[in-house]
C-alpha cells in the first residue's frame, strides 16, 4: 500500500546524496540483509535493539533502490538479488520473534508470527507468479515496507500479540487482493 501510493517518494530528496555514493546497488542490499540477520539473532536476546535494527535494515533496502535509480545502475540481477535476500530477512525475522515468543510462553503470537511469514512469501509469490505470466500485481494492503515498519513496533514496543494479529489478518487478506487483482486481469 506505502509502496503504491507513495512510489518512489524518497529519490527526489535522496538524490543528492545518491549521486554521491560511488558504492553499486547490491552493496545496500547485502548490507541491509546483514543488518537484518543481524537483528534476527539479537531479537531473541533483545527485542527492542532487534526492533531498531529492522528499521536500520530498511533503510538499506530503501538506499539500494534509490541509489540504482538516480545512477542508472538498475539491472535485472539487482532486482533478483533484492527479492531473493527480502525473503530470507523476512524468514530469519519471523523465525528469531516466533522463538524469542516461544520462549516467553506466548505461544498464540509465535503461531501468528510464523502464520505471518506464510502470508509474507504467499504475498511475495502471488506478484512473481503473476509478473511471470505477464500481469501487473502491485497491489494489496501489507506489502513488505508496510511489515518492515509493524514488525519493528513489536519489537520496540513489546506489543506482540495485537500487532501480529494484525500483520497476520493483512498479510492473508493482501494475498487474496492480490489473488482478486490477478482474477480480474485474466
Amino acid at each position: 500500500m506505502l509502496s503504491a501510493k507513495l512510489g518512489h517518494f524518497l529519490d527526489k530528496p535522496l538524490e543528492p546524496i545518491a549521486r554521491r555514493i560511488r558504492l553499486t546497488p547490491n552493496f545496500f542490499t547485502i548490507t541491509g540483509f546483514v543488518v537484518t540477520t543481524t537483528a534476527a539473532v539479537t531479537i531473541p536476546f533483545n527485542p527492542r535493539i532487534g526492533g531498531v535494527l529492522i528499521l536500520a535494515g530498511g533503510a538499506f533496502d530503501v538506499l539500494d533502490g534509490v541509489v540504482a535509480r538516480t545512477n542508472g545502475k538498475v539491472t535485472e540481477f539487482g532486482a533478483f538479488l533484492d527479492s531473493v535476500l527480502d525473503r530470507y530477512s523476512d524468514a530469519f525475522i519471523f523465525l528469531a520473534i516466533a522463538l524469542y515468543l516461544y520462549l516467553q510462553g506466548e505461544n498464540m503470537a509465535a503461531l501468528l508470527s510464523l502464520g505471518t511469514l506464510i502470508g509474507a512469501f504467499l504475498i511475495s509469490y502471488a506478484r512473481a507468479r503473476a509478473e511471470g505470466l505477464g500481469l501487473d500485481c502491485h497491489t494489496g494492503l501489507m506489502e513488505r515496507p508496510e511489515r518492515v515498519v509493524l514488525t519493528a513496533l513489536a519489537c520496540i514496543t513489546g506489543y506482540f500479540l495485537p500487532v501480529f494479529v494484525v500483520l497476520f489478518v493483512l498479510t492473508h487478506f493482501t494475498v487474496l487482493q492480490r489473488i482478486m487483482h490477478v482474477r480480474k486481469q485474466v
